[in-house]
């Protein structure tokens, strides 16, 4: 929102610097993105007369003139336009001017002629036909402002006007206009707010002779406001109004078109006109378009309407676009002769898709969007139509058609200094929290606060809070310890969970990185889904980024490999990469997915091999207190190396999976057919932690090692000889460790030799030749029923 400062001090007086205003402002909640100044570019530029003219010796088509610039003495300036006479008045550029752009002027000879200086155009001056209608746009701008020789050309032109842009929350529609932020700087300021009330004076008749309006549609336009105007006198507008839309960022157009924006700049309520000629029956029907509706909106286009939007639209045809654009089938021309005010309230959210659906998002719509004050269309069409009896731009015929379908209910909220303070941390008197709300346009009756209508933002004594807040002053408020059960704070657990797992992937190498929650189809293919795969049952994303991003992901691989394959292709050796990454499943009975959560691990080059990554993940789990894991080989997954996969258990859940990426994927993702990858359940692993560890004193006693070879069959696992060996060993073995996996001569075809240590230890006794012999029999004995192995 721009705003002009010149047309601020119309309602409050703030008279101070443009710095101050700017600071004081965004710190009571009006946040300023920048400060410009009308005309900055210009200097050194005054107005001159013509007082002769001669042709140019060395030129047929230039001129030298003699010009009176308010100097001493007259200046010599050479010109090649053709639309100046002497006694013209011009604005004249002196020797060192400054014009936008960064055009400096200097004196130079032009063809041998000495010329002191330059005559200016409208576009030199950073100015156009739309500001002042009565020049030629190419060509010098022969001045009818009332002006003097010398006369800075800024003040001539009315420039020089602060203009201070506004970031304006979507809360926040009332600020949207002059007065909305006329009554922030108010109440900032401590200055009077006067808000003009429009006075009409009418040339008689009767609206209602003339115009019917009806709403079939209370739900999405819930009042609908309207005025005419007779004998219209199409025009230029005053240099005033047409210098106050230039600051505020809208380019004049005619006194009509040029009034309807004045007051939607001013009020923030957003107005149309359409030529009453074009209503057909003289009927106003506020209605949802019927299917195969089509319109031409004033910008010369086709739209396509449907049943979902709002139209404005007579007897027979629609005439408009509800808050977005009206139709050029009722568009005011120069053989206008009487128009309609339309001045209404639609529903915000109805608008917003209307406009996105058409793609003409427009500074009306991006008003109604945000919900806009539901009393304000009549001070509206009021206003517009006492500026078209000060421009002299036409009759009004007396009489107002307000259409009230849904009428304005006032909110209250009870005021709580106690609550307010506790909230703040402050201990402000209940006599400012009223005085502060007052100057917001609040009343009080009684403990309560009523609401203003354009104030649809407050709802709660936490609101309240805020607007005192702001202006006692963010800056002034104490600083306080927390109090209450807010001092408990910390992470949750599951958060703990979280940066544990970070921290131990970062410890081993791993980098983390973070891809979108978005998929293709065709990675399916990729990673060599099964078609039947339930994986392939997905959430289709409506309004998707592109086709590569069409699904939301059901599993985190894609991801990764793709993450991996950059990497690769930039030529980087070695990668291990981590992520914790979000897939969703689609839910027969809910609109919701499931979410669950992966931790998914990614590297090649390097050591890169099944048992490093396998290393990494028994580490992991170990730290996390994940217990009973077992690794069990897996060759049905059709992503993975078949002889190179394993499924990661903790008791009978599962959690996860490992391994070497398949040839013909790494094939697809253009990567090197060493690289690896696993994939854990967050959720499973939390599911299946241990206890916390706790402490455990030194052993007291010695151990006693054993070394034990045995042969066994080759497709044995050698988890499931820990398994048995683990168990038997109770409770004398403290530890059990591979060393040496062996096949070939003399070991028998189809068989291994697999060697462990063994490490036993009582905890309070020292172990004889007995105790071992006898653990180690029930171990050889287990090993042998269970798995056919014997000592080597």
């Amino acid at each position: 929102m721009d705003l002009s400062r010149e047309w601020l001090n119309d309602y409050t007086k703030v008279t101070v610097s443009d710095k101050e205003f700017c600071d004081r402002m965004t710190m009571s909640g009006s946040k300023v993105e920048s400060l410009s100044v009308t005309g900055a570019g210009i200097g050194n530029v005054v107005a001159g007369r013509v007082t002769a003219m001669e042709r140019h010796p060395d030129s047929d088509h230039m001129f030298v003139c003699q010009v009176d610039a308010g100097g001493e003495r007259e200046l010599t300036i050479v010109t090649g336009a053709q639309n100046v006479s002497v006694g013209d008045m011009v604005p004249v550029a002196l020797d060192g001017a400054k014009l936008p752009g960064g055009v400096e002027i200097r004196t130079s000879k032009l063809r041998g002629v000495m010329s002191e200086g330059m005559l200016c155009s409208l576009g030199e001056l950073g100015l156009d036909t739309h500001d002042y209608p009565y020049a030629i746009e190419n060509g010098i701008f022969i001045m009818r402002e009332p002006c003097q020789p010398g006369d800075d050309i800024k003040k001539v032109l009315g420039l020089g006007d602060s203009v201070v842009e506004f970031e304006i929350t979507n809360n926040r529609p009332d600020c949207l206009s002059v007065i909305g932020l006329a009554r922030e700087a108010a109440a900032t300021f401590g200055t009077a707010l006067d808000v003009h009330e429009p006075q009409v004076k009418g040339s008689g008749d009767d609206i209602r002779k003339y115009l019917t309006v009806r709403i079939d549609e209370p739900a999405l336009c819930p009042r609908y406001t309207a005025r005419m105007v007779k004998n219209i006198k199409i025009e230029p507008s005053p240099a005033w109004l047409r210098r106050r839309l230039r600051a505020s960022g809208i380019r004049p157009i005619n006194n009509i078109v040029d009034i309807t924006n004045y007051v939607m700049q001013e009020y923030g309520q957003p107005m149309h006109a359409f030529d009453y000629s074009c209503v057909g029956g003289n009927t106003i029907v506020v209605r949802r378009a019927a299917p195969g509706e089509t319109l031409t909106t004033l910008d010369g286009n086709d739209r396509k309407l449907t049943p979902n939007m709002l139209i404005i639209a007579d007897e027979a045809k629609p005439i408009g676009v509800a808050g977005v654009m009206g139709g050029g089938n009722s568009e005011i021309v120069d053989d206008t002769r009487t128009i309609v005010f339309e001045s209404a309230n639609f529903n915000g959210t109805s608008i917003r898709k209307t406009a996105i659906a058409l793609g003409m998002r427009t500074d009306a719509s991006g008003k109604f969007e945000k919900g806009l004050d539901p009393e304000g269309t009549i001070p509206a069409v009021q206003r517009a139509c006492e500026l078209v009896e000060l421009l002299g731009a036409g009759e009004v015929i007396d009489g107002i058609i307000d259409v009230v379908a849904s009428p304005y209910v006032q909110k209250s909220v009870k005021l709580e200094p106690a609550k307010v303070n506790a909230l703040l941390g402050t201990d402000i008197s209940r006599d400012y929290m009223v005085q502060v709300l007052e100057k917001l346009g609040f009343t009080m009756d009684g403990d309560d606060i009523l609401i203003p209508s354009w104030r649809s933002d407050i709802e709660h004594y936490s609101d309240i809070a805020e607007e005192v807040a702001r202006f006692y002053g963010y800056d002034v408020v104490e600083s306080t310890m927390i109090r209450g059960k807010t001092s408990q704070g910390g992470w949750s657990e599951k958060q703990k969970f979280t940066n544990r797992l970070n921290a131990l992937c970062q410890a081993m190498g791993f980098n983390e990185i973070l891809t979108y929650s978005f998929g293709s189809k065709s990675a399916w293919d990729k990673i060599r889904l099964p078609a039947d795969s339930p994986l392939r049952q997905a959430l289709i994303i409506q309004n998707p980024l592109g086709e590569d991003r069409s699904v939301m992901r059901t599993t985190p691989m894609p991801s990764m490999l793709e993450v991996m394959a950059t990497n690769a292709a930039k030529r980087n050796p070695a990668v291990r990469l981590y992520e914790r990454a979000k897939v969703f499943h689609p839910k027969a009975d809910s609109p919701l997915a499931d979410e669950p959560t992966w931790l998914v691990l990614g590297e090649y080059g390097g050591k890169a091999d099944f048992f490093q990554l396998k290393g990494c993940v028994e580490a992991i789990l170990r730290d996390m207190r994940v217990q009973d894991v077992s690794f069990a080989a897996e060759t049905a997954e059709p992503s993975f190396h078949p002889g190179r996969c394993a499924r990661i258990t903790a008791g009978d859940t599962v959690i996860g999976l490992m391994g070497q990426v398949h040839p013909l994927v790494c094939d697809n993702y253009g990567l090197d057919h060493g690289s690896f990858y696993a994939q854990l359940s967050v959720e499973a692993m939390a599911a299946c932690q241990g206890p916390e560890r706790t402490f455990t004193a030194l052993p007291r006693f010695p151990a006693v090692s054993r070394d034990i070879a045995l042969v066994c069959g080759q497709d044995i696992p050698v988890a499931a000889l820990v398994d048995t060996i683990t168990a038997a060993g109770k409770p004398y073995l403290e530890s059990v460790q591979l060393f040496d996996v062996y096949t070939g001569d003399p070991i028998p075809a189809g068989s291994k030799s697999v060697a462990f240590s063994l490490t036993l230890r009582a905890a309070d006794q020292t172990l004889t030749e007995d105790h071992a012999a006898e653990t180690m029999s029930a171990i050889l004995a287990a090993l042998a029923e269970k798995h056919g192995a014997a000592i080597r």
